[in-house]
């Protein structure tokens, strides 16, 4: 049929008199040849079988075989499948009663035809062309592919839409993604939906005159110069407005770019968890004057990711975190912004602690995390608290029944090897009498803390953040900082039911980085100084505080959280520089 075109084409070139009639042939005949077909292979070494997904006649066909079955079982299965997909296309038309033939099958790698006995491993290379008939199949072994990819619930002026996606075989950062927005004159006409173009970054911020607007995000999966099946997604809902002006927008300002490589960027947050926050005591009686939107998830959610990515923190040391807040919005935000996660929950808890990091800056070299209550009784390292412990039952049983935990990473400097920093992160025990219980839980830290500074990494400075619950005249913030506290503090003797004394030292000169602010914690009842960044002035010195909201921020609501804070708490950040390579 293509010859019969092909004369036809010429004589009616000739007759017209064009010259290069053959040139135009050529490139007519070429733009109009069909394109060949996808069939994606996805064979992974670690797996006993393997997939392979294609289109045939008009559906699309996902077939599960054993990497070590041979070729030609898989080939005639494909035939198969082709006679009987144009078994079922040839019922639909009355007039045709031919019983449909196997076509020829094959798969040919370098324009040599694969041996049917080779197993299908070895088999289905990248790049080798699968023949169904007169169809032809490009066959793309372990493309790059998105697994899943999502949007956010909701979408708001001036905040930052990350979208959250599971990659295989590809890299988000250098997959491609274009940003569009409804059109506003095709809203106004109420014609079918258009979209005009509205950024190309992974990350995307609407702006006021997108209120009212859905957006929408099609993006490519890519790994160097591959690139995968396209996906293409909108938001469920439009644009909303945002609160205007935050409490952290004149804090950025501080914090616009990453700091340099002599500098360690660090913060510390406890975020509010919701499973806190969504409770009728904190409607009702700890947060009343704040709005219940303000409160939900999905708004606070749009606050906490950009004050956190403004900061171009180094460091991230994070407490009362939801597990699938963790999973579903801070990893796929954070990454965005060059940072990656690693997250400890509580002990019967939904909640707990997380720590991110740059990792153009640092490397994870290993985690040493505990829950308070277990190391106490399974871990030989606190065999002597322990003892001192058992003498006073009723303290015993309190604290074992606390899911306390310490999160500890080590990381490790991607620019030189030598610098290794031990990052502590915690939250304590939160009870007004709980002193006792607390100090207990920070001599358990500080043992573990000891031991992997002294035996795992040796002389390996300590950045110890954390909501420790504790005022400045604390048991707990005196033993950190003068290194002991003695038997007679007053916080052993913080519950009349649950006393206990002894006293308990350590060896790290510490320094609060940020000093001991009015307050870090300011809700209705309560202000006070609880978070704290504690580092070791041998190893840093602070090179900037980053200033905390000024009081009138702060309570132009009346309190926190509030419609432009999304925590009762106030982030801890400051920059911090090396003094020596260790």
């Amino acid at each position: 049929m293509i010859r019969t075109v092909a004369k036809s084409l010429f004589r009616h070139l000739e007759r017209v008199g064009l010259k290069n009639s053959t040139q135009i042939f050529v490139v007519r005949l070429q733009s109009v040849s069909p394109k060949m077909e996808r069939a994606v292979v996805r064979c992974v070494p670690t797996e006993s079988q393997m997939t392979i997904s294609f289109s045939l006649s008009g559906s699309q066909k996902h077939m599960l075989r054993d990497q070590k079955e041979k070729l030609g079982k898989l080939l005639a299965r494909i035939a198969h499948n082709a006679v009987k997909s144009q078994g079922k296309r040839g019922k639909k038309s009355k007039n045709e009663e031919s019983v449909p033939s196997e076509p020829t099958v094959k798969l040919y790698y370098r324009d040599e035809p694969v041996a049917e006995d080779t197993v299908n491993s070895d088999a289905w290379q990248d790049g080798s062309v699968l023949y169904v008939g007169d169809i032809k199949y490009d066959v793309e072994r372990n493309p790059p592919t998105f697994l899943n990819v999502s949007l956010p619930r909701s979408v708001m002026a001036g905040f930052p839409v990350c979208p959250k996606i599971d990659i295989e075989f590809g890299d988000v950062n250098q997959s491609t993604y274009q940003w569009y927005k409804e059109s506003k004159r095709a809203t106004e006409s109420s014609q079918e939906t258009s979209w005009e173009e509205a950024g190309s970054e992974r990350v995307f911020m609407p702006s006021n005159s997108d209120v009212g607007l859905k957006i929408k995000l099609k993006c490519t999966p890519r790994s160097s110069n591959r690139f995968g099946v396209p996906v293409e997604l909108e938001t469920a809902c439009t644009v909303e407005a945002g609160p205007g002006t935050c409490t952290f927008d004149s804090r950025h300002l501080y914090t616009k770019m990453v700091a340099p490589d002599s500098i360690v960027r660090t913060v510390s947050y406890n975020i509010l968890a919701d499973i806190y926050a969504q409770t009728e005591l904190s409607k009702t009686v700890l947060y009343p004057y704040c709005p219940p939107y303000a409160l939900e998830l999905d708004y606070r959610q749009h606050l906490i990711k950009k004050e956190l990515s403004g900061y171009n923190a180094d460091i991230v040391c994070l407490q009362e975190v939801d597990k699938h807040v963790f999973l579903d919005d801070l990893v796929p935000a954070l990454d965005a912004f060059g940072l990656a996660g690693v997250f400890k929950i509580k002990e019967k808890q939904h909640e707990g602690l997380a720590t991110f990091f740059r990792t153009a800056k640092f490397n994870l070299l290993s985690q040493h995390d505990i829950i308070y209550g277990n190391a106490l009784v399974s871990d030989s390292l606190h065999s002597t608290l322990l003892e001192r412990i058992s003498v006073y039952p009723n303290v015993k049983e309190k604290f074992l029944q606390r899911s306390a935990a310490l999160q500890v990473s080590v990381l490790q400097s991607t620019k030189d090897a030598n610098k290794k920093v031990c990052v502590a992160n915690t939250h304590l025990y939160w009870h007004p009498k709980g002193g006792n219980i607390r100090l207990l839980q920070i001599a358990i830290a500080w043992q573990h803390i000891h031991h992997i500074i002294t035996e795992i990494y040796p002389n390996v400075p300590v950045i110890f953040c954390g909501d420790l619950n504790s005022m400045p005249a604390s048991g707990v913030v005196t033993f950190l900082t003068g290194g002991y506290i003695d038997a007679d503090h007053e916080d052993w003797v913080s519950n009349e039911k649950e006393q206990c004394q002894m006293s308990l030292d350590h060896h790290v000169t510490l320094q609060s980085a940020c000093g001991l602010p009015a307050y870090t914690n300011y809700v209705g009842a309560f202000n006070g100084c609880l978070d704290y960044i504690f580092i070791d002035s041998n190893a840093f010195e602070v090179d900037q505080v980053v200033p905390l909201p000024s009081h009138d921020e702060v309570t132009t609501h009346h309190a926190l959280p509030s419609v432009s804070h999304p925590s009762d708490h106030i982030a801890l950040v400051c920059d911090l520089k090396w003094k020596n390579v260790i």
